[in-house]
């Protein structure tokens, strides 16, 4: 039996990176899953992927900035399996050159984060947990960032959506614990997905390895196992907490790595 047998899961942004990676080992551990995403050929191709190997998986298209979109998803889900007892909303977008510092940030997008980042996360619940009273339970999974817990030079709306998706958590959790439902978030530091080696030089991923208390950068693994623990009964005890799966990148005086390089140095010499 697997950790998450028979139970129907719900991926949103499912086709790639840490999505992806969390519906394959959701579906490799028994769960029917569904993976949503604007890459509706990605989802499909995902899922064609999982039931090749054994799994059971749909891929749909999700619009996570669409209200209806997303009830569509939830829908397609119970009417395809008969209930959803695992949702993680896993959407998220950010755009350096538009999501800058507090004078600078383009309006328009600090609004387009808030409903893609924040608002997706409280819609996909709404019309889950319906669903999983009905199903006497459930599990929900939000997808949260480091950025929710520290100030940075620029991504001011990222940052704060982030902020209230794990918030939000805590308010799922208070409320609708009574009716057997969880509510979880995952805040990832840098995670080597495709889209993060593609578009950062190995210079700067270096530079994070160099401030995580762990010597290497996180794999779209570490995350995809952590919604597994979520997802499964073995956190039945665990709700309204935001796990941070981030290698210690933040975990020390921020200039703890430059002294230990200064006294090596001075060791060396």
């Amino acid at each position: 039996m697997g950790r998450v047998q028979d139970k129907v899961a719900l991926v949103t942004g499912g086709a790639s990176g840490i999505g992806l990676s969390s519906a394959i080992i959701l579906a490799k551990e028994g769960a029917k899953v569904v993976i949503a995403d604007f890459n509706v050929e990605g989802a499909k191709e995902a899922a064609e992927k999982i039931n090749a190997e054994g799994g059971t998986a749909s891929g749909i298209f999700l619009d996570a900035g669409q209200e209806q979109s997303i009830k569509d998803a939830i829908d397609y889900t119970v009417n395809t399996y008969g209930t959803i007892n695992v949702l993680y909303n896993n959407v998220g977008l950010t755009n350096l050159q538009k999501d800058l510092d507090v004078v600078n940030i383009d309006l328009d997008e600090w609004d387009r984060l808030m409903n893609v980042n924040t608002k997706s996360v409280l819609i996909g619940s709404r019309y889950a947990i319906p669903h999983m009273i009905k199903a006497g339970g459930g599990s929900i999974i939000n997808t949260a960032s480091m950025a929710a817990f520290a100030g940075d030079a620029i991504r001011s709306a990222y940052g704060a959506s982030k902020a209230a998706v794990v918030n939000l958590t805590r308010y799922i959790a208070a409320q609708y614990g009574k009716d057997h439902i969880r509510c979880n978030g995952v805040a990832p530091g840098l995670i080597l997905t495709p889209a993060a080696e593609r578009n950062m030089p190995p210079a700067v991923l270096d530079i994070f390895k160099k401030f995580n208390a762990l010597p290497y950068n996180g794999e779209p693994e570490d995350i995809g196992y952590t919604v597994l623990f979520l997802a499964s009964d073995e956190s039945k005890y665990i709700t309204g907490q935001t796990i941070q799966v981030e290698g210690g990148h933040y975990l020390s005086n921020p200039s703890i790595a430059d002294f230990n390089a200064y006294m090596e140095s001075v060791k060396n010499n």
